[in-house]
């Protein structure tokens, strides 16, 4: 999409000033019924200077990020810009017709009626840009919208909710919307995350267990799509060991311990703070743990916590050598950690393989 992009720039800007190379000739005959060889060369260097200045005009308001800006403070900005166009593309054809001799006496001296009519021209220039810009990005933001509207339907068909905090779903919405008009290249990756995220949760499913690094995957455009929300009050940390990433684990489960954290305690804490997701191999076991910034309440249970299922999971495919308990794991932190026997192979892996999502 991007390179269609430039295609059609350039095709739009060398188009556009080939066209005015041949308006302004055409008129120019139609008035002294002859065309010289001179200013043939005279109008072919004010064109060349005129795509070479406006298309860094055009480099210098995507780096600055004026087209993102509210119209109030944009215009002035413009008509700034446009006047140093116009004067760079005057002193360069004065620069040419002083170079090779060709510059009459009263050129010498600064005409405000030339300088005028280059204006005008880069003034033409800079509003039909700015009005492409903002049809392609009203384009966008409807394409944006539709695929939004799209996904809130696919959660209902689908009742992800029973997978997902529908809480963050909606959360995720809103960031995401938000973002569309203030970062629409950043809003377009978070629809990605979170479509990735439903097509997982849709797949998992169907399989019994999935190997770490999918739930790894999936977990990382969780905290993406979180960050968005918190920005710098949530601070994430991984520590997986590359040995673990084969291997199987219930699916969901530890997308569903680091969104508890992230549901219990950074947004509960007023600073936010760090989770942190760590797999290793520890004396024949692969053990998770996730940690997080927080403490968990007096009333605590597990069944609050809808990290029931967890435990059970773990049992019945694992077997009573599996563990899983969640506690304080000092006065600022909570600490979820999973233990998976390596030498116990699932209770389903004889009828279901591992499912690679």
């Amino acid at each position: 999409m991007l390179r269609r992009a430039r295609s059609y720039y350039w095709w739009c800007q060398i188009g556009g000033w080939m066209a005015f190379w041949l308006f302004s000739t055409l008129v120019s005959y139609m008035y002294s019924q002859t065309v010289s060889v001179s200013s043939l060369v005279e109008r072919t260097v004010f064109i060349l200077a005129g795509i070479a200045v406006t298309h860094g005009f055009r480099q210098f308001l995507l780096r600055r990020q004026w087209l993102q800006l509210r119209l109030d403070r944009l215009v002035w900005r413009m008509l700034l810009g446009v006047i140093v166009c116009s004067l760079l593309i005057t002193l360069l054809v004065d620069v040419y017709k002083y170079a090779f001799h060709l510059m009459t006496p009263q050129e010498k001296s600064f005409q405000f009626g030339r300088f005028f009519s280059i204006f005008i021209i880069i003034l033409i220039w800079s509003l039909i840009y700015i009005l492409w810009h903002y049809v392609e990005k009203e384009r966008r933001y409807q394409f944006d919208r539709l695929r939004l509207e799209s996904m809130v339907k696919e959660l209902q068909l689908k009742t992800i909710k029973s997978q997902l905090n529908p809480h963050f779903i909606f959360n995720a919405l809103n960031s995401i919307r938000a973002l569309i008009e203030e970062n629409p290249e950043r809003a377009r990756e978070a629809v990605t995350e979170l479509s990735n995220i439903l097509r997982n949760s849709m797949q998992a499913e169907k399989a019994e267990t999935v190997s770490l690094e999918n739930e790894i995957t999936m977990v990382r455009d969780y905290l993406a799509l979180e960050m968005i929300r918190f920005e710098e009050r949530l601070e994430v940390k991984f520590e997986i060991d590359p040995e673990t990433l084969s291997l199987p684990v219930p699916p969901l489960m530890l997308q569903t311990l680091v969104e508890n954290a992230v549901k219990h305690g950074i947004s509960r804490a007023v600073l936010g703070g760090r989770v942190e997701i760590i797999s290793r191999i520890v004396s024949g076991y692969h053990e998770i743990v996730v940690r997080n910034t927080g403490q968990l309440s007096a009333t605590y249970s597990a069944q609050g916590f809808g990290l029931q299922s967890t435990r059970q999971r773990l049992e019945i495919l694992f077997g009573p050598g599996a563990s899983f308990q969640i506690e304080n794991a000092d006065a600022h932190q909570v600490e979820a950690r999973v233990r998976i026997p390596l030498s116990q192979e699932p209770a389903f892996a004889q009828a279901h393989k591992t499912f690679s999502i």
